[in-house]
This record gives C-alpha cells, structure tokens and sequence, in this order.
C-alpha cells in the first residue's frame, strides 16, 4: 500500500469532495481513519465481512473482539437491531449524537465478523460533523474501533493515527483534537436490567436518571471489569473487556491515597527507579506537579476541571513512549464524575504491563 494519505478537514461544507474521497474508499471495502468527540476510530463498512476483517488486520486486533457500528440518525437502529427495548429509545434521544453505545440483539445483516461472532451488536451515533458527513456519504454504517494498533494508548489527534497505521490504511480524515479523549461509555441492553459493560463520558448516574432506575437498580451488574477474571475461552460482549489495552510501552504503577501519601509514595519510588539507572517518568495533575523530579513529568489537567483529565491522558501516556521512559508512576485519578472511567484506562495501562511480564 502507498503512503497513508492525510485530509486536513476544516469545514464539512466546503470539503465535501475529501469526505467523498474517503467514503468511496469505504464504499469499495476499503478503511479511513476519522474523528468522532471521543478517540480516532478506523472505519469500514460494518456490513462488509472482509471490510471487518481489513480492520482486525490492520490493527492486529483479535478477530473476537467485537467492533462497535456508527450510525448517523438514530432511526437507523431499526435497520440493524431487533428487539429494541423502549429503554433504548430513551438513552438515544438524551445522549445521541454523543459518546453513549448501546448493545442490541442485531439483524442478520450485521455479518458476525462485525460482532466477533456474537449474535447482538454494539451501535453508537457519534457527535462529530465529520463523522456523522462520513457515514452519510458512505452510505452504510461504519464499523469502526479506535484508530490504534491493538493494545496501544486510543489516538486523541490525526498525528497519532499516523505513527500507529502509516502505510496499513489508504485515507485519514484528521479534524483536529478530539474533545472528550476518552471512549464511549458501553450498556447492554440485551439481557434484563441495563448493564455498564465499559464506563466512560457518560456516568452510571446520567444513565439511571434517564431511565428513572431506582437506587438498588442503578448498577445491576456494574462491577469493574477486570481483565484477569476474564475467561479466556469466552467471546467478549464488549470492546475492552478481554485483551490487554491503552499500554504505554513503559511499565507503569498507580499510586493512591491521600495527597500527600501518593506524592510520598510516588517520590520514594521515582528514587529508587532513578537508583537502578532507569528513566523515570511521572503522571499526574497541575495540583501537584510542582512536587515532583524525574526524567519527564507531565500533567494531565486539573482536578477541577475532570474533563481535561479525560482529554489528555491518552496523549499522555503517548508521550512518555516518545520519551523513552522506563518506567511510569501515575497518580490515581479518583475524580468524582470522570474518575471510573479514567481509572479505567489508567488500571488496563497498569495491568497490560504485568501481563505482558507474566507471558514473558
């Protein structure tokens, strides 16, 4: 394949001929990377088989990790879901277009490779002008997961679609920054009362006052994930529930508690890395970055204003690869409404390391 070609979009409306572009190559079976508010997604289309399968081999992703489907009107859930529960309805019209996936029973015209062969599918309607003018001119939905290769931090800017898929896709659509930074949040809506597969922009509190769960219903089967209890036999339901994922290439080690003993902890540590010759980087907020000495020190933002937390964490752990750390120490990010699904992220980026080590 030649270079990957990058289309800077500024307007829409007046760069319809590059998103033609780009749809005529999803037409045809082929790949785009494009923005939604969340992370950069890699998009086929989600009712092509080897288009699916074009996306798990340019990622290197496991072939039974389900891909998420980007629709661009909401009526268009009854042209590839059945079943539909009235609580669906209900999450679209208060957070669509918007970082919320639903996962519903699927019409036979989702292929399986879509689905990582499970016979529900996950659905979402991006709140981007540049992915919902995508999925228009394609017409089809777009299968698409986050525009990285498999395990790596989600790509929040063009540039990092660029360093990861160079060469593996033919078009980028690159609209800039994206404003959350974070994935959507997943519910399942398949099997009962809803279940938070994924958390993420969208809090378990938003979902429950939508659908006026009452206090003992707002978190039936809302437990964290974690990927060591996980059996490896078994088809995950969701993006994220299964394989390793957001790893840094660095070792990285969370600490917790107080102010005061995080930095401790985190100082102590950084010290005896620094003992052992090892580059050491830190992660942590504009609170407390003042505190810190070590080889790279970067903030993610306030713990006043959780959403730039959200916004540059994944940029973050991105950078420390380009630094060539060593080795990591992060802040816990407990905030009160975005801390779930920072923390999240930040675990799997932890975790992913250990495995790693264990399979060494």
């Amino acid at each position: 394949m030649e270079d990957t070609k990058i289309y800077k979009i500024e307007d829409v409306n007046a760069q319809e001929d590059e998103i033609k572009k780009a749809a005529e190559i999803v037409k045809q079976g082929g790949l785009c990377a494009f923005p939604t508010e969340t992370v950069y997604g890699l998009g086929g289309n989600g009712l092509d088989p080897e288009a699916a399968a074009k996306i798990y081999a340019a990622k290197g992703r496991p072939s039974d990790n389900p891909l998420i489907i980007h629709i661009a009107e909401v009526a268009d859930l009854t042209l590839y879901c059945r079943e539909i529960p009235q609580e669906a309805w209900k999450l679209a019209e208060a957070f669509w277009p918007g970082p919320l996936t639903m996962i519903l029973k699927k019409k036979e015209n989702v292929p399986e490779r879509t689905t990582g062969g499970l016979d529900t599918v996950a659905v979402r309607m991006p709140d981007h002008p540049v992915a919902l003018a995508l999925i228009r001119a394609s017409g089809c939905p777009i299968a698409a997961p986050s525009a990285n290769l498999s395990g790596k931090p989600s790509p929040t800017k063009a540039v990092h679609v660029y360093e990861d898929l160079r060469g593996r896709i033919p078009v980028i659509l690159d609209g800039g920054d994206v404003t959350i930074g974070i994935e959507s949040t997943i519910v399942d809506l398949t099997d009962g009362a809803p279940k938070i597969l994924r958390p993420g922009y969208i809090s378990r509190g938003d979902i429950a006052r939508v659908l006026e769960l009452q206090e003992e219903e707002r978190a039936p089967g809302g437990e964290r994930i974690d990927p060591a209890k996980v059996d490896p036999q078994a088809a995950p339901k969701a993006p994220g529930m299964k394989y390793r994922h957001y790893a840094p290439k660095a070792a990285l080690y969370i600490s917790g508690g107080t102010t005061e003993e995080m930095t401790e902890e985190i100082l102590s540590r950084a010290a005896q890395a620094k003992n052992e010759g090892k580059k050491v980087g830190i992660l942590c907020t504009e609170e407390t970055k003042p505190r810190y000495m070590a080889d790279v020190v970067l903030s993610v933002g306030s713990r006043a204003q959780e959403r730039s937390i959200a916004h540059n964490l994944f940029a973050a752990l991105r950078a420390f690869d380009d630094s060539d750390v060593d080795v990591i120490f992060a802040e816990a990010l407990e905030t009160p409404q975005l801390g779930e699904a920072v923390m999240n992220r930040l675990g799997k980026a932890a975790a992913a390391k250990k495995e790693e080590e264990k399979e060494d």
